[in-house]
Order: C-alpha cells, then structure tokens, then sequence
C-alpha cells in the first residue's frame, strides 16, 4: 500500500523539547531518543541484572524522551554475543520486569534481534542465514561461523520468535520493540541481494526478499495488545556496491507504513563500517549525523515517523534533523559518554559530547577499540561510576578479557543445540 507523502513546508518545524504522539497513541516527551547499545552485561542464562536497572535509570535520569535497549535475542542458540540478553519463551520475567521498571520518565522500548549469520565461532552459535554466503572482513572473517541456509521451517520458527520476545517484553513492562532490521542482521540480510540468493519466495524481488520483516512485523502486532509500540530500524543503505540502496528504503519503509509506529534509519553493517565512518562503498560521510544527507531523501515521501540515528553529539545538530522533517532524534556514543546530554540540549545548550578516538592506523581495530571504549564507559556507569572511562585501546584489551569471561559463562548455560 502506497502512503500519502507528508508535507513538511506547511508544518512548523518541532523543536527538541515539543512532545510527539506516535501514531498507536503512545507519546514520546522530546524528540531525543538514547538510541540502542550494546550493553554485553548479561548474566548466565542471557538475563539482565541489576546491572542494568542502574545503567538505565541514569540515562532516564538524562532528559531523553525515549530509551532503546541493546539488542536482546529471539533465539537463545544464536547470538551475536556472549554478553547478549536474551527472552524466549525460557527465559524468567523477573528481572526483565526490573528492567523495565527503571524507566519513570522516559518510554523504554526494547530493541529485538536475530544475528542471523553475524555470530562468532566461539559463541558456538547457529549462523542461520538466507544463503550460504560468508561474512567478509578480511583476515577476521575466519572468527565467523560458516553459515547456513534457512529451511522454511527456519523461517516460520524465527517469525513466532520475534512474536514470542515482543509479547513477553510487552508482559514485562515495555513500552514497545524496536525489530531490528538494520547493520547486517538476519533481517537486513534477507533484504540484501549481496546475502540473500534465494529462488524461492522468501528471495529474488526486492518485495520477496522484504518478506521476512514484513511477515515478522505483522506476527508481532498480532501477538501484542493495540497500544503497544512497534517500531523497525532499517539501513538507509547498506554501503556496499549492489547492495541494499536508498531506492530500495523507500519502498520497504512504504510497506512498513501501516503497521508500524516509527522506522529507525541507521546504515553499514559488520562489512561495512559506515556507523564508524568507513563505508566500504567508498562514500564519504558527514562528520555529525552520517546519514542526514543520504536519508533526508526518505522523508518527504513517507507516511510515517522517522528517526534519523548515527553520528548525532550536539544540540545543534540534533536540531537540524528535525528541520530536515525527521520526527525523531537518535543519539547513542554521546549517551554513553554523557548521558545527562539530553538535559542540556533540552535547556538550549549546545554541549558537543566529543567520541572517542586513537590515532591506531587499521580502520577495522580502530573502529573496535572505538567500541570497546563505549562498552566500557556503559559498564563504568552500570556500576554508578559516572566519572570514569577508559581509553579505546586499554578498553580493547579488557574487552577481550571479559568476552573470554562471557563465553565460559555463555556455554556453562547450556549446550549450544535446539
């Protein structure tokens, strides 16, 4: 169904501050949205402990309107990390409940997720996949599982499980999900035609290889109650040659346009560092908000409230999303950095948070020391201590140790089997 384009010129341009009535009814008190992280805080069995109830009452503490979880996972025999949350069917609401409960100003909403093929050896995870085609990063891809291509019983399992962890996320006391679709996940990857080869319905046009999101998208609405949020986030573009493009966004966030209450849109994935700026298609990013040139083209034809994620560390830039006629503003290393950044752009400060860096030549490990350097600052302030960080490449070594850590725990938990 092709939705009616929304005219922006009529329209005052909202500021950070105005409120924004999502369209199931939930409303959101400011445009800023702490967007989603990866926490790698679970504890055995995939479940998030008090850990998590003190990182995320300080960022609800930090004035934005709403709060993305770190992925969790649909499926416990596929993650992308050791450290992952996990919500299946198995899983004990219990501390899902105090999660949830940590927000009192800000609407959470959980971030939902199937790694699909983006899972390492060690993890001993299933890499389900829509064709055998491997993870290529050069001399690192030897850490990824072969993959597997998805039976249609596959299909049909992953679907009820995406069904499953939004009802019991609803049951626990989320606002709403956010289903991944985006950075090269299972989801993004039945998008691509780089990844998905299929022959059969779930493959070829671009409206069979959107299939899989859209039948998940519709399960989960079927599985929650009407006022509960839905949202996906989505790749603007994949960067990389042949891949999914902006041609193709424009159509899947049509398609999405009935049954959700926002499309996210972010770019890159694990082959293609465009969220650290090195797109492997060779296009050069803006140094603030990456996509807002490439994505602001989705706007005007869109029928439904976008948000506009990546690179966004000052008010001033936050604002200017908004102006281009995104609803919503998604800021992820800032908070992390400072999570209080909300607060101050909200009372007309500009405050640029400034990211994380070192001078580490290779792009693929100065990206992860990078990475390492925001987990660790999460970790910091998950155990209340605001006022320490970590270099990204003294956090890259640490970060190995406790990977180690979490894949003991990952496999006393269990035999990695169905």
């Amino acid at each position: 169904m092709t939705g009616t384009p929304r005219s922006h010129e009529s329209a005052a341009v909202p500021a950070l501050a105005s409120p924004l009535r999502l369209p199931r009814g939930i409303t959101v008190a400011n445009r800023l949205v702490k967007a989603a992280m990866e926490e790698q805080l679970a504890d055995t069995g995939g479940h998030p402990g008090g850990r998590f109830v003190t990182l995320y009452r300080t960022w609800d503490r930090g004035g934005a309107g709403m709060i993305l979880t770190g992925h969790v996972m649909v499926d416990r025999f596929a993650v992308a990390q050791p450290g992952d949350v996990i919500l299946d069917g198995s899983s004990d609401l219990t501390p899902f409940r105090a999660w949830a409960q940590a927000a009192l100003n800000s609407s959470l909403w959980m971030q939902i997720n199937h790694p699909g093929r983006v899972v390492q050896r060690d993890t001993g995870s299933r890499a389900l996949a829509p064709s055998a085609v491997p993870v290529r990063v050069g001399s690192l891809s030897k850490l990824f599982a072969t993959p597997v291509p998805m039976t249609e019983d596959d299909i049909h399992e992953t679907i009820e499980r995406f069904a499953t962890t939004a009802a019991l996320a609803e049951e626990s006391g989320f606002a709403g999900v956010e289903i991944h679709a985006a950075h090269g996940y299972l989801l993004a990857q039945f998008l691509s035609p780089l990844v998905n080869r299929r022959d059969d319905q779930w493959g070829g046009s671009l409206r069979d290889r959107a299939r899989l999101l859209l039948e998940v998208v519709a399960a989960v609405r079927a599985r929650v109650s009407a006022g509960f949020g839905i949202a996906v986030k989505l790749n603007s573009a994949d960067f990389q040659r042949g891949g999914f493009d902006l041609h193709d966004a424009r159509q899947v966030i049509d398609w999405l346009s009935d049954g959700v209450d926002f499309v996210e849109l972010s770019g890159g994935s694990v082959e293609s560092l465009a969220t650290a700026g090195h797109p492997a298609d060779g296009r050069t990013l803006e140094r603030e908000a990456y996509f807002l040139k490439l994505a602001g083209e989705l706007v005007e034809h869109a029928s439904v409230p976008l948000m506009l994620t990546g690179g966004i560390r000052r008010a001033r830039v936050a604002q200017d999303v908004l102006t281009r006629g995104f609803s919503l503003v998604g800021v992820a290393t800032a908070l992390a950095q400072q999570p209080d950044a909300p607060q101050r752009w909200l009372a007309g400060q500009d405050a640029e948070v400034e990211p994380p860096c070192t001078l580490v030549r290779s792009k693929s490990l100065r990206a992860a020391a990078v990475q390492a350097s925001v987990t660790a600052r999460m970790h910091e302030l998950s155990r209340d201590r605001p006022n320490r960080s970590v270099p990204p490449l003294a956090a890259l070594v640490l970060d190995q140790c406790k990977r180690s850590r979490a894949i003991r725990r990952h496999r006393r938990a269990g035999p990695p089997s169905p």
